[in-house]
């Protein structure tokens, strides 16, 4: 016969209890799985060929040096790639990219559409060596509208309609303007021709020019600021439809 085994050895410490998990902060259905979602993915594909479609436009109508020296154009190239990488995300049933991304890309969109739209619309502006403003429907003319109207218009409505809330923070709002600065050095740097008016200090010494930047980056962060206080306050529209 053997001996039974003592439930307690003599002088062993006991063995402590399994600890019991913390419970979770947030509940389950505040971290939704990720989707199949054909619609979004679809939706963003086609804003990402029509920001494609103005960046090639403006290469083909000048040339490629020239054309990605502006800010609207390198801020199409960066929302085509973002919308890209969105779509295939969304048609691979997986999370959206990094919400710093999204939301510089966001950002720099709607900073060109808007410079262009308050001080660039009706004047001579038309990235090309044209002194005239451009006619409707001709090349130049459609190449703008994609650039500053229809890309930027179709990433807004993506953001509003396709992204769920909230994922932009404040702090991510002063690491979006490093990109702004990094070309304001570069414009200033580069020389003439000066592809901007108010960033010209051929034209207005640079004391003027300086000052035109410096309004536009409180501009930039303040729009910055308000798509972030913007994204926590509105409702999450998405849905396993889309």
């Amino acid at each position: 016969m053997t001996a039974q085994i003592p439930r307690e050895i003599p002088g062993l410490p006991p063995v402590p209890a399994s600890p019991l998990l913390p419970p979770s902060a947030a509940p389950a259905r505040a971290v939704p799985a990720p989707w199949h979602r054909p619609w979004a993915a679809a939706y963003r594909l086609l804003t990402a060929l029509l920001a494609a479609a103005g960046v090639a436009l403006a290469v083909l109508r000048s040339t490629p040096a020239h054309a990605l020296s502006y800010f609207g154009v390198q801020a199409g190239a960066i929302l085509a790639l973002t919308m890209l990488l969105s779509a295939s995300r969304a048609w691979r049933s997986r999370r959206d990219p990094h919400s710093w991304l999204c939301g510089a890309a966001l950002l720099y969109a709607l900073v060109s559409a808007l410079t262009y739209h308050l001080l660039l619309a009706g004047t001579p502006f038309s990235m090309t060596a044209s002194t005239t403003p451009p006619e409707r429907w001709h090349t130049q003319w459609i190449t703008l509208q994609l650039l500053y109207t229809v890309a930027p218009a179709a990433a807004l409505l993506d953001w509003l309609c396709l992204t769920p809330a909230p994922r932009l923070h404040l702090p991510q709002a002063t690491t979006w303007l490093l990109y702004p600065l990094a070309y304001l050095a570069f414009t200033l740097a580069r020389g003439t021709p000066y592809l901007y008016s108010f960033l010209n200090p051929a034209a207005h010494g640079y004391r003027h020019t300086l000052a035109n930047a410096l309004l536009l980056g409180l501009a930039t962060y303040a729009l910055a600021a308000a798509l972030v206080a913007l994204d926590h306050a509105r409702p999450t529209p998405i849905s396993r439809r889309l």
